[in-house]
């Protein structure tokens, strides 16, 4: 298709995407790794002491995706509930990985005091394309709404229904990559028929809180844990993160609700999105998994604590 922006191949300046576009777009995207194999094999392998079910399937022309969720399994209805979600954008791998091996490390440790839900992959589709949407150029993190037009939100959003009102913590793992500049963000500009406007991919972890429940001990607590692992990403020359000011070191807000996010699908009294920074020389993939890990741990030690 002619392209009159030269900032995305597909579509035309200033002309949301139609049907022929997502077409063009879905034909794009390639298999670069496999759900089963990475995410679905490690799930089994947890089966011994914590009880999984799939609470969701995605069937799409690509293939069909069974979607598990991971519960402590000395479960009590007395407890407090506290989630960690991972995957919600498919590309950000140390998310599901992150997830995964706090299920496996340490979910444990925590059961005795809370009961502990763990959705490791939203996105499976996503996670085999290393892509931010869904097959339908849809964002699963903008979709956490009634009515979601995102296969993968709604199944989640069923999932947590029935325990609204007992959620005391939701983390929500993510990372910022390179891919957001490159890729990502020109896709949506492109989709949504405007001027793509080139941004700043912050060096290191930050974290996003609700602004309109604001919690900065809790975020705090988790930085601190954090910047064990690997660093705190700075403020840019205008005081901000991705274009919100900062209002804490390490620490930007978003309206989640309105916005349809992860993190506001609970109600909790502590929520948090992480952000990490895989490309950076400063960082491996390896201290990625281990910075979602220390900011699971983190999250659910001060809701502990403070109730």
């Amino acid at each position: 298709m002619n392209n009159i922006d030269a900032g995305y191949p597909i579509g035309q300046a200033g002309q949301p995407w139609g049907r022929a576009e997502k077409e063009a777009w879905l034909a794009r995207q390639v298999r670069q790794r496999s759900y089963e194999k990475d995410v679905l094999s490690a799930i089994d392998g947890l089966r011994t002491h914590l009880d999984v079910s799939e609470y969701g399937r995605l069937d799409y022309a690509q293939g069909s995706f069974p979607l598990f969720s991971l519960r402590s399994r000395n479960w009590r209805d007395a407890l407090a509930v506290m989630l960690v979600t991972g995957g919600v954008h498919g590309y950000e791998t140390s998310g599901v990985h992150g997830a995964l091996r706090f299920a496996q490390e340490h979910a444990a440790h925590y059961a005795e005091r809370a009961n502990i839900l763990i959705a490791p992959c939203v996105s499976p589709w996503a996670y085999e394309r290393i892509q931010r949407w869904n097959p339908d150029a849809i964002d699963p993190n903008r979709s956490f709404h009634d009515n979601s037009p995102a296969g993968e939100s709604a199944a989640l959003l069923r999932l947590v229904a029935p325990l609204r009102g007992r959620f005391l913590m939701h983390i929500d793992l993510h990372e910022t990559t390179d891919s957001d500049e490159a890729e990502f963000r020109p896709a949506l500009a492109a989709r949504d028929g405007k001027v793509f406007e080139p941004g700043e991919v912050p060096d290191g972890f930050y974290l996003v809180d609700d602004e309109h429940n604001p919690q900065p001990a809790f975020q705090q607590a988790v930085l601190a844990a954090v910047s064990k692992v690997t660093h705190i990403a700075p403020a840019d020359a205008k005081g901000q993160i991705i274009g919100s000011p900062v209002v804490a070191p390490g620490v930007i807000e978003y309206a989640l609700k309105a916005l349809g996010l992860c993190a506001s699908i609970t109600g909790a009294r502590y929520t948090t999105t992480t952000e990490v920074y895989p490309d950076s020389p400063r960082a491996t993939p390896e201290q990625c998994v281990q910075a979602q890990v220390a900011a699971v741990g983190a999250a659910m030690a001060f809701a502990l604590a403070n109730g």
